[in-house]
């Protein structure tokens, strides 16, 4: 925790030393160096960097066209979202329909998002141009060397190449990350639903009126009853999934490398065969023998187990419902998962287990520890301590566990749960199965992006926490 601390502490110290260095250049800096506030290359062009000065120059006017010649058009209407709508109006002219000049709810937010990325990006370059030129004008009062513009390319290549490999993951995780994260938010605060579908009508703010609907419920809105019931089968199935594989990974790879256990060769092949073949076709594949007419009810009535469950109350169908009816679908999908995951977490744990401290081990061997006291003391927490992270990275993969759920119960499981069903949900869906529900069968694109803000808030806090509990560094020393 107390790394935590310093890490943000070094963090707002560094952006307070930042800002209070521009302000200083602000004050102190001569006439290019305040000349920049307005022309960006006049601090460069002052101290010889031409070709810096004419980049900045462009930049600026870029930004400028930008902001006089298009962002307008749809940042004016950002408050409201646009008011016209669609219409086909008779031309006396051309003798036929056409369209009036209508409003586009959603090209209004799509370039409004941009444009406030555009300025914000334009605001830094900006800041840090004035500190830029402040320190050109502080080394030429020094009398130290500026660097040409071949040097700073040079720089680029040498060492400053760390800024010249994350460039471009930058602006990929801008436009393709962060635009559509920010558009994702905004969306969740509009009735963009398919009563309110641009270009042919449009959407308008509503606050916060969505997250209200999805934490109440009442005789018009369901949401609130599929969203407490979805939330809590999602944290159920992500906590047996991780642990259950990641345990049972751990157990099979130390069975496996027993000293009693004969081929081992034969065994870790045949598990790493389910490796290789494609998760959706195993997963697609055992939909179909645990279906209601799959291979396993047809086993399961030969031998008269379906009739035995019947008997006792269990089931009151003629098949065994696997993946058709509540509870069982949810058991039936935790184990699949177990036949699906526990391989990959095999290997893992084979190549960790490889490393342990041979020295613990033995001395855990001498002072009479049992095999039992071994693993509970010295395996899981070196276990633990090595795949923390990949532990807690499992746990959020697993909230968005998309292909289990939707390849083993879609076209399989109905709910008949009438709130489920006013909702466009079932009682096997996660969260984010839900959410592809609303947006590709039903269009309600408001609800599909209220619920993808929580599923962002329940794997960012639950990731920083665990992140900050695995990543302790006062725990190395005792393995090494």
């Amino acid at each position: 925790m107390n790394e935590g601390k310093t890490g943000v502490k070094a963090f707002f110290g560094a952006i307070g030393g930042f800002f209070k260095e521009f302000g200083e250049g602000v004050a102190k800096g001569d006439l290019f160096v305040k000349l920049s506030l307005i022309w960006m290359g006049a601090g460069y062009i002052r101290r010889k960097q031409f070709i810096k000065g004419i980049l900045m120059t462009l930049f600026e006017a870029a930004v400028i066209l930008f902001s006089v010649l298009f962002a307008p058009r749809y940042v004016s209407k950002f408050g409201t979202l646009g008011t016209v709508k669609q219409e086909s109006v008779f031309n006396i002219v051309t003798m036929q329909n056409e369209f009036n000049d209508y409003d586009n709810s959603f090209l209004i937010l799509l370039f409004s998002v941009f444009s406030f990325v555009v300025w914000a990006v334009a605001l830094v370059v900006w800041l840090r141009n004035i500190v830029a030129c402040y320190r050109l004008q502080k080394m030429a009062e020094n009398g130290e060397h500026i660097n040409t513009f071949r040097e700073d390319l040079k720089s680029y290549v040498n060492e400053k190449f760390h800024i010249t490999l994350l460039t471009l993951p930058i602006l990929g995780v801008v436009f393709f990350t962060l635009i559509p994260l920010l558009i994702l938010i905004a969306v969740a605060f509009t009735n963009y639903d398919q009563q309110h579908m641009p270009p042919a009508s449009l959407f308008t703010w509503v606050g916060f009126q969505n997250f209200a609907n999805l934490f109440s419920s009442g005789l018009t809105n369901t949401f609130g009853y599929a969203f407490g019931k979805i939330l809590i089968w999602t944290l159920v199935w992500a906590v047996f999934a991780t642990i259950t594989t990641y345990l049972g990974g751990i157990l099979m790879s130390m069975l496996i490398n027993s000293k009693y256990t004969k081929l081992p060769r034969m065994w870790r092949t045949l598990f790493v065969v389910t490796i290789a073949v494609p998760q959706f076709v195993s997963l697609l594949l055992v939909r179909n023998f645990f279906a209601n007419n799959g291979i396993m009810n047809t086993f399961c009535s030969a031998i008269g187990l379906t009739g035995w469950l019947r008997d006792i109350g269990l089931i009151s169908t003629s098949t065994i419902p696997f993946l058709s009816a509540p509870g069982w679908a949810h058991v039936m999908i935790i184990l699949i998962n177990i036949w699906i995951g526990v391989p990959y977490q095999m290997l893992i744990a084979t190549g960790v287990l490889m490393n342990i401290p041979t020295d613990q081990l033995e001395s855990a061997r001498i002072d009479g520890a049992t095999p039992r006291q071994t693993f509970i003391h010295i395996t899981m927490p070196y276990m633990l301590f090595v795949t923390g992270p990949a532990l807690v990275t499992d746990f959020v993969k697993n909230i968005n566990n998309f292909n289990v759920i939707y390849l083993l119960t879609q076209d399989i499981y109905t709910t008949t749960d009438q709130l489920m069903a006013s909702s466009q949900a079932k009682e096997t869906d996660l969260l984010i199965t839900w959410l592809f529900n609303l947006t590709q069968s039903y269009y309600n694109y408001k609800m599909a992006s209220a619920i993808g803000i929580i599923v962002f808030i329940i794997c960012a806090v639950f990731t920083l926490i665990a992140f900050n509990r695995f990543l302790k560094g006062d725990r190395e020393e005792a393995y090494r």
